[in-house]
């Protein structure tokens, strides 16, 4: 998943020194200053929410937001260092990938009974009721939206090829993929994902191959308790996604991270691409492939006829240390709700977290409907919590690129990979 390296709102020096001092107590005429800390910056997200923090004045004349904006490389660091300091931010963006850590070391606010009353939660899907509470019913973030992966398709390509409609699982995406291969030309079946956070699409396949028994829960574990990297089915889904490598891939995507994977689909070189939705918007822009050229696709489905949807998702949270908790958590509120929301969702090109969106036009055509579908569809499209907020997710996501590059070199088989990642997981949670 693409985490957005983009250009800065605000300087080291600036954040640092706002760790220093804490948050402002109220001014003249009662008024209260929150400071508000985002991780996933870029310019027009920043300006986007700039907008939207000005509308929450409006509405609440005695609050005032002032929003920190770290270059994305350092955010999470540089939150880290605020919230240690007890002091400097109130309002903060908090992703499932951070939530355990902070929450862990007491540096969240458990939003749970102040938001009991609060009318927002009959919008939402159930999806995001569910991502907004840990497994001790505890609420450190309300999620502003989701990453889901579907598959990009070459429309075009597919129908020239002979085929009636998109893959619809991992073999027939093999399939595919093969057959519009041609490397000669300069086109790709498939672009490939072997450099930063390989490991990600690589357990997509693994979890959509044990879909039946996996435990929603807990993603990386099947029903029974094993880790899902043990079963049979996993050692299949990983001898199909290396074929999709050897016969369907650029050469060159043994190091494909994020950028390198969109740019081959969106200059038209390759056929299909595994990504999240804020893609959608990258390849509207394309000038190499027009509209009726491509469009999405649902997640591939296992030999179960099932899939498994690992949405990955971040929202708006209250740091512990916060003094002024009742106005940041109403802050909160805000973004979560109606016209905020919906407009931090389209322009973000996330999964949106409100019931609404599925009668949305906006949601319903397009590149957009296949999301739709999956919602619509759980029994066939499982959503799942993926274990991302473990201590030792950051060391897992290293050692697992690495071993997904290894093996499609050759220096590591399907089945080592699976046996290692299996006695990886098994002796951490021993632990």
């Amino acid at each position: 998943m693409r985490r957005r390296t983009a250009a800065l709102a605000l300087g080291t020096a600036a954040v640092m020194a706002l760790t220093g001092c804490s948050t402002m107590s109220p001014g003249e005429g009662g008024t209260v200053t929150l400071n508000m800390v985002e991780s996933l910056t870029n310019p027009a997200r920043t300006d986007l929410l700039k907008d939207l923090i000005a509308d929450f004045e409006q509405q609440n004349p005695k609050i005032e937001v002032n929003l920190v904006s770290p270059p994305t490389e350092q955010a999470d660091q540089k939150i880290q260092q605020m919230l240690q300091s007890g002091s400097g931010v109130d309002v903060l963006e908090v992703r499932d990938i951070t939530v355990g850590p902070w929450s862990n070391n007491g540096w969240l606010y458990d939003m749970k009974k102040d938001l009991a009353g609060w009318k927002g939660w009959e919008d939402l899907t159930e999806n995001a009721v569910a991502a907004s509470e840990d497994d001790k019913g505890r609420t450190y973030f309300v999620p502003y939206g989701f990453y889901g992966l579907s598959l990009f398709h070459r429309t075009d390509l597919i129908e020239k090829a002979g085929f009636d409609k998109p893959p619809a699982t991992w073999e027939e995406l093999l399939e595919q993929a093969s057959a519009l291969h041609e490397p000669g030309e300069r086109r790709y079946g498939y672009a490939f994902r072997g450099g930063a956070n390989a490991h990600s699409n690589a357990t997509a396949a693994i979890e959509a191959y044990v879909a039946d028994r996996i435990d929603p829960a807990n993603g990386y574990l099947l029903k029974d308790g094993s880790t899902i990297f043990s079963a049979p089915e996993a050692l299949d889904a990983m001898e199909t996604y290396l074929k999709l490598f050897r016969q369907a891939s650029p050469k060159s995507s043994v190091a494909w991270g994020y950028p390198e994977m969109v740019e081959g689909f969106s200059n038209g070189s390759t056929a299909f691409l595994l990504q999240d939705p804020e893609v959608i918007a990258t390849v509207s822009e394309s000038e190499s492939i027009e509209q009726g050229q491509w469009s999405t696709a649902p997640l591939m489905a296992g030999p179960s006829g099932k899939t498994v949807q690992p949405l990955a998702t971040a929202g708006w949270g209250v740091a512990d240390g916060s003094k002024h908790k009742a106005e940041a958590v109403k802050l909160v509120e805000f973004l979560s709700e109606g016209k905020a929301s919906t407009a931090f969702t389209k322009k973000n090109s996330l999964v949106p977290i409100l019931k609404s969106a599925a009668e949305d036009e906006f949601y319903r055509t397009g590149p957009w409907a296949s999301y739709v579908t999956m919602t619509e569809n759980p029994d066939k499209y499982l959503v799942v919590t993926q274990p991302r907020g473990v201590a030792w997710w950051a060391q897992w996501q290293q050692r697992a690129d690495t071993d997904v590059q290894k093996m499609i070199l050759g220096k590591l088989s399907p089945k080592e990979l699976l046996a290692g990642w299996d006695a990886y997981w098994t002796e951490k949670w021993k632990k």
